[in-house]
């Protein structure tokens, strides 16, 4: 990451997935940000 190509192959973030849902340079942590949200609202739905 961040990017494909040059610009790929940098690590932005590290930890947990919580944590690098926290980072906002990540697309990672992007797409685990609304995994973790829509599993806690799951969770808590039953």
């Amino acid at each position: 990451g961040p990017e494909g190509g040059s610009g790929g192959g940098t690590i932005v973030a590290t930890g947990t997935p919580e944590d690098i849902a926290q980072t906002k340079s990540s697309y990672t942590g992007k797409y685990l940000k609304e995994v973790l949200e829509r599993d806690k609202q799951n969770t808590e739905d039953k």
